[in-house]
Order: C-alpha cells, then sequence, then structure tokens
C-alpha cells in the first residue's frame, strides 16, 4: 500500500506505537496517534516526534467522524481485536495491520520468524546471533523487545530480519511472508485475549500463511498439533524432536544434536557442550540450527555459535550463590508451560516464587511438574489464592503466601539451605505488580544481590 498522503490511526501509544507512528511519517503518510486511556499526557506523546510533525492526538472515545476519513489502522500488539470500537472499523472495511504486517511492507530483504508458546526469545536470539556471524546485515527484532518498525526504514535488499512474533501481532497479517518459519510449540496461553484453545492455534500457524513452496517451515515433531499441521502445508517442513531419532530433521541421539537430510547424519554438537540447560533448551538450539541450515548457513558456523552461546536474560538465568544456595531468575516464565520449563532444569531442592496477573491459565499441571524438587511454593500476586487452592487439591501444601517480591526473596532466604535452588518462576505475567516481566526479573536480581 502507498503510504504517502494517507489518512493513519495508530491504536496504542505504547513503543510499538510510537515506532509505528514515526516510520509511518517517514513514508508521507498523516498519522492520528489514538488511546482509549483518557489520562495518557498529550503533550508527552507529541514531545516523541520532532516539531511540525504531521501527527495528532487522540484519547478516550474515538469519534465517528475521525473514524470516516481513515485509510489504514495500525495496531499495537496489546490492544484485542474484537473491541467495539475494532469491530467497527472492520465493518467499515478499514485496513487493519498489526506494527509486523506496517515494518514488513516497509522493509527489504528476508524475513526468519519464531512464533510459539515457549522458547521464542532463546530461540530467535540464537538464530539471530547465527546470522550474524554469517551474513553482513541482520536485525533482530519484535516481541524480543527491538521494535520491527525501527529497523524497516534502515534495511537494504540484502538484509535478514530474524522476527521474534507473537500470536498477538499474527492476528493482523496480510502478507508478511517469512522465508523460514518456526512453531516451537503450542500450549494454552493467552486464553483471556483468543478465548478459545482453537482459535490460539489457528492464529499461531498464520505464520505459515503466504509461505510458498520454495520456503520453509520448522516444527516440533513432539507437540502433536504440529505434527499434524506440518502434514497440511505446501511449504517445506523440517521437524526437530527431542525424544525421536528422525529419517528426516535434526534430532537429539544420546546427547548429541544431529540433522538427518537426503545426504546423510551431520553432527551438530554434543548437549554437553552447549551453556543452555534443561530439554526445552536443546529444543531451541535445535530449531535456531533447523532454520540457520534451512537458510544456507554452514554446519560449521552454526556449531561454533551455539556452543559459545549463554542463556538470554530472565530465562533460567544464573543470578548468584549465596550461603551454598544458587539463584536462578526465570521471569521470562509467564505461563504456566514455560515455567514447567523452568522446574525441569533444576537438579536440586527448590524453593519456588510463583503468582501474578491471571491469563485464565490452569496450573494443575505446573504444580504435578514439582515432581518432590520443590520444597516451598511462595507465592504472590492476584493469582495465589487461585494457585494455592489447586496445589492444595493435588496434595502440595509447603505454601506461604508473600505481599511483594522483595518479601517472597526474604522468605526464600530465611527457609533455604546449604544445596538448595530459589528460582522465581512466576507462572503468570507481570501485569498489576510490574510494567513488565523485564521490570520483574530485573528486581529479582537487585533483592538477590543486596541479601
Amino acid at each position: 500500500m502507498e503510504l504517502t498522503k494517507k489518512c493513519v490511526l495508530v491504536f496504542g501509544t505504547g513503543i510499538s506505537g510510537i515506532g509505528a507512528a514515526h516510520l509511518l511519517l517517514a513514508k508521507g503518510a498523516e498519522v492520528i496517534l489514538y488511546d482509549g486511556n483518557t489520562e495518557k499526557d498529550k503533550d508527552a506523546l507529541l514531545a516523541e516526534f520532532p516539531a511540525g510533525s504531521k501527527v495528532r492526538i487522540v484519547l478516550g472515545e474515538l469519534p465517528e467522524a475521525e473514524m470516516e476519513q481513515l485509510d489504514l489502522v495500525v495496531m499495537s500488539p496489546g490492544v484485542p481485536c474484537d473491541l467495539p470500537v475494532v469491530l467497527a472499523m472492520k465493518e467499515k472495511d478499514i485496513h487493519i495491520w498489526g506494527e509486523v504486517e506496517l515494518a514488513y511492507e516497509c522493509g527489504k530483504g528476508d524475513v526468519l520468524a519464531v512464533t510459539g508458546t515457549n522458547g521464542k526469545t532463546t530461540t530467535t536470539s540464537l538464530l539471530g546471533a547465527i546470522m550474524q556471524a554469517y551474513h553482513p546485515e541482520v536485525y533482530i527484532v519484535g516481541n524480543i523487545g527491538n521494535p520491527y518498525t525501527e529497523a524497516a526504514p534502515k534495511m537494504t535488499d540484502d538484509a535478514v530480519t530474524v522476527a521474534e512474533i507473537s500470536s498477538f501481532q499474527l492476528e493482523t497479517i496480510e502478507k508478511f511472508a517469512p522465508k523460514v518459519s518456526a512453531i516451537l510449540n503450542i500450549t494454552p496461553d493467552h486464553l483471556n485475549r483468543h478465548h478459545t484453545m482453537e482459535e490460539y492455534i489457528r492464529v499461531k500457524e498464520l505464520i505459515t500463511k503466504n509461505q510458498t513452496a520454495s520456503d520453509t517451515c520448522v516444527l516440533n515433531y513432539e507437540d502433536e498439533i504440529l505434527r499434524e499441521f506440518g502434514k497440511t502445508l505446501h511449504t517445506k517442513v523440517i521437524y526437530f524432536s527431542s525424544l525421536h531419532k528422525l529419517e528426516k530433521g535434526m534430532y537429539l541421539d544420546d546427547g548429541e544434536i544431529c540433522y538427518r537430510d537426503e545426504n546423510g547424519v551431520q553432527k551438530l554438537c554434543r548437549t554437553a557442550e552447549l551453556n543452555l540447560p534443561g530439554r526445552h533448551n536443546h529444543e531451541n538450539v535445535m530449531a535456531a540450527a533447523a532454520m540457520a541450515l534451512a537458510y544456507g548457513v554452514p554446519l560449521e558456523v552454526i556449531r561454533k555459535v551455539v556452543c559459545a552461546f549463554k542463556a538470554v536474560e530472565h530465562r533460567i538465568e544464573f543470578v548468584t550463590e549465596k550461603n551454598g544456595v544458587v539463584y536462578y531468575n526465570d521471569s521470562k516464565g509467564t505461563n504456566p508451560d514455560a515455567a514447567i520449563k523452568g522446574i525441569q532444569a533444576m537438579d536440586r531442592p527448590t524453593l519456588l516464587i510463583g503468582g501474578g496477573y491471571d491469563k485464565g491459565s490452569s496450573y494443575s499441571e505446573w504444580i504435578q511438574a514439582f515432581d518432590g524438587k520443590v520444597k516451598y511454593l511462595v507465592l504472590i500476586g492476584q493469582t495465589r489464592e487461585k494457585i494455592a487452592a489447586e496445589a492444595k487439591a493435588l496434595g502440595f501444601t509447603d505454601i506461604v503466601f508473600a505481599d511483594s517480591l522483595a518479601e517472597a526473596v526474604q522468605l526464600c532466604a530465611d527457609h533455604a539451605k546449604k544445596g538448595d535452588a530459589v528460582l522465581l518462576s512466576p507462572a503468570c505475567a507481570s501485569w498489576g505488580m510490574f510494567p513488565n516481566y523485564e521490570v520483574r526479573g530485573r528486581m529479582f536480581k537487585e533483592l538477590v544481590n543486596n541479601l
């Protein structure tokens, strides 16, 4: 779509919204920056743009007259697509894009895109590091914290963009077409947004919507939904597996990551050479390696990077050891399935800090995954009573409530013994107590280091 002189409404005034507005202005569009929150500071928002920019701020209810003049709406990921005002826009046949679609339309080069319920950030970061070791122009963007819209204007035709894509961002794609995509896994999450598991699955699978027969999709063989989904695709498909020795694809065999294709078996590395603990991380390595191979990166380059790569911040991140107790920050464990991975990575008795914002999840599988490792469960936030009730129903009763993260850390420090681990892996979002999981994780690290 030609954007010059088009009237475009950017829905949402966060980082993504501001980034989208800047890109649209650079393309010659007239921008309305909109937020339903009337308490937003108009002057502060306008200060984000150069003087004289063709941008207006509208807060609160969107007037009908404003809607009538719109050529395009760009949605921030955090804005639900079923709001009455959005449905009204759809009824008027107004084009609705997300930040990802806008950036893709304005960007250049090839895209490698990663989605899934868990493991996205680690896989995207690792794939980005692999591509940077091989290719001169690489951008690592998306849900990982780097706005795609900021990178798009810098891209040349030779660019490779490695993008972490959430289900929220996939809801609004039109032409977005990665050369290589990956769906790492699909487990219940964001059901407060998508309402049903079927809809959540449908949205995740949209990452392949515009791919062609020359493109590749990487899928987790151990996820039955994805195993079946792969059979329906017209793209090339590469499976990865941590439990099965595949006839074709990436797999784990007696502690060694291997890749088998029509040319035989190639060995990537032993899991003991990796700095990423746990089976889930071995799957992330296999997914990133498979995507890189699909794009033509030599195995030797991939091997060198994966063996040097360290865990990303907030994902089973070692913080410190104090008095014989090790502390791990897994603040990115924002849903039960992700938090299960955190518990599985522990190899000693563990005091676990959990709880936070309720996304409509069940916590039973998480609690069952404690598997005798968890000595105490320290609960904070909105969900603490709900989690405690589910835990007690399953026979787990070593539960303590804390009114803050600081109190939770201190309780763990007081009760931990030499040889124990303290793990922040909340199984819940941070909202309501913290702006995001990064702030929660950094506060945890600060509290631990100040003990």
